[in-house]
């Protein structure tokens, strides 16, 4: 799925228009990488004159029109610590010479593959009484802040971080309480944050949250209608202190009695498509109520949560599909008398989706046991698409034909002419027995991470190989075939590189750390040992999913022959 990309075009080296206020963007070295027409003509400068140069040499001066020390900037500590402030104790040089004081307010904002800071400024002059009656945010701080709202609120795909994100952004700069309803996707509705802001702190009240009475057509009571998708609305404790009409007016009430609010703001939350819950905002500390010039402020914000609140919520079922999918082209394991098998899939645990990595075992026709793990390219739901088509070519070629490098030549000719398969890693085993030899593992490599045989004493080394081109490559080669004779009580362990490969570090400090843990491990049950292996060895930086088969032989013995099984 293609996400659609709605903001407005704007030129190369040109920064957002918001309002009537000068703006550039610079990048997290300093420099200036785009700015508005505004800010040319309050600048008196040209864009060329602009880009590419040091914002802090180029503008900031004091009232004597000189350039001070980079540690003493305001504004350049907010680009080094991307940290949103504003200020107004400072002058910018204009292209003619002249001093232009500015106020000034500073926010981070994506630049390309990183983050930058957006700089918002007009002339300085004192904020008009209109500006600031009710304890209403100037107009300069409040464009700020749905610039902030919007930068911090879209770049997390968790809805309660989602929440906690925009309590620290309306907590204390708008009210001293922050309360968010949100209705679920059955229609139950939940108080999900109850935060206040006390002596410097953010204080959460869970005893306040929890589910809450569904909503009546009929209330006219503030919170009721705002969950209905009504305007946003002013409202005091004395609303809710007659008799409740509904069972979330009596939850409203006893919000009002169990704080110190005394002036609130309740606006609906709206998703593309439907309402998805209520923001109040409610002063306690602060003696100034809400005024009706507050409400267009609050609508927006709430506007902006709700589309993150709704990316977050897409995002998730999403994922939710593409796991049930993966988990469900995996298969269950075959009954191999006297040995254990154990296999887990673990998804991406943030931004990647589930995708390309299994694992596989299952009865061959001349009575022994395939096994295999393996990796296509990609995290999405196209890799699980390939990876299942993969493994169904795989297994029907292994049924006839007893050698593991013959079985990868021929899947290597079928995809290259049948499917449009991208490149994939994997390792494909035989397991087999006889009285003589016991357990015998016969396995072929196409550019997988090796297989771990952990002794029942304790000693751990990997199966090394010289590892052949994975497939989908389209060369035609001739893979090798190596053979272990696995010793009594022992276990092999196949895996994908997302349990040992790390961004920072790539993958041979992962294949030590997956040794020396897994030596430790020996004595304990199979499926005690993978758990640790998952929980311990996985690099906390690795954003890839994982898949793990595991056997373990008996410690003497062999297992009795079973006839073949067609699969």
């Amino acid at each position: 799925m293609q996400e659609r990309n709605t903001a407005p075009a704007t030129l190369p080296g040109t920064a957002p228009t918001v309002g009537d206020l000068g703006g550039y963007i610079v990048d997290e070295t300093g420099r200036i990488a785009a700015v508005n027409d505004r800010g040319l003509t309050l600048l008196r400068l040209t864009r060329d004159a602009m880009l590419g140069r040091d914002h802090h040499e180029l503008l900031h001066r004091d009232a004597e029109g000189n350039t001070g020390p980079r540690a003493l900037c305001p504004l350049m500590d907010a680009v080094v610590s991307r940290a949103a402030c504003s200020g107004t104790d400072m002058c910018f040089a204009r292209g003619d010479g002249r001093l232009l004081p500015v106020h000034w307010t500073a926010t981070p904002h994506p630049t390309g593959n990183s983050t930058g800071t957006l700089v918002l400024f007009h002339p300085g002059t004192p904020d008009t009484p209109e500006a600031t009656a009710g304890g209403s945010l100037p107009q300069l701080e409040r464009l700020a802040l749905l610039a902030e709202t919007t930068t911090s609120l879209t770049s997390t795909m968790n809805e309660q971080e989602t929440v906690d994100r925009l309590a620290r952004l309306v907590l204390p700069r708008l009210a001293d309480w922050m309360v968010v309803d949100l209705i679920a996707d059955g229609g139950d509705i939940r108080r999900t944050r109850v935060a206040e802001h006390r002596d410097g702190r953010l204080l959460r009240h869970p005893e306040l949250e929890g589910p809450i009475p569904g909503v009546t057509a009929q209330s006219p009571l503030p919170l009721s209608r705002a969950l209905r998708g009504s305007a946003a609305s002013l409202v005091g404790p004395e609303i809710y202190q007659g008799e409740p009409d509904s069972g979330i007016a009596a939850v409203q009430h006893d919000l009002f009695a169990a704080t110190d609010i005394h002036s609130a703001v309740i606006a609906p939350v709206r998703g593309p498509r439907e309402i998805l819950g209520a923001l109040t905002l409610g002063r306690g500390d602060n003696p100034i109520p809400f005024t009706t010039r507050d409400l267009s402020l609050l609508e927006d914000i709430a506007r902006r949560a709700g589309l993150a609140i709704s990316n977050s919520r897409l995002y998730q079922r999403q994922r939710r599909i593409a796991e049930t999918m993966q988990r469900y082209l995996l298969p269950r394991l075959p009954d191999v008398p006297g040995v254990e098998l154990y296999a887990s899939y673990l998804p991406a645990p943030d931004a990647s989706q589930v995708g390309g990595d299994w694992y596989d075992a299952f009865p061959l026709s001349d009575d022994a046991t395939g096994l295999v793990i393996g990796d296509v390219a990609g995290h999405d739901l196209e890799a699980a698409a390939r990876m299942a088509q993969l493994r169904n070519m795989l297994r029907a070629l292994a049924w006839s034909e007893q050698h593991p490098p013959s079985v990868l030549a021929q899947l290597d000719q079928v995809t290259a002419r049948s499917t449009d398969l991208s490149t994939a890693t994997l390792i494909l085993g035989r397991l087999t027995t006889t009285p003589e030899t016991g357990w015998t593992w016969e396995w072929t490599n196409a550019g997988h991470p090796p297989p771990l045989l952990i002794t029942h004493d304790g000693h751990a080394d990997y199966l090394r190989t010289p590892r052949s081109v994975l497939l989908g490559t389209g060369t035609h080669i001739t893979r090798g075939r190596d053979t272990v004779h696995l010793p009594p009580g022992s276990t092999l362990l196949l895996y994908t590189d997302g349990l040992i490969e790390s961004r920072a570090h790539g993958i041979e400090p992962g294949l030590a750390r997956l040794r020396r843990h897994a030596a430790t491990l020996a004595r304990h049950s199979l499926d005690a040992v993978c758990d640790r292996l998952l929980t311990d060895v996985r690099p906390p930086d690795n954003d890839d999913d994982v898949a793990l088969l595991a056997l373990r032989v008996p410690h003497t013995g062999s297992r009795t022959p079973r006839p073949a099984q067609p699969n």
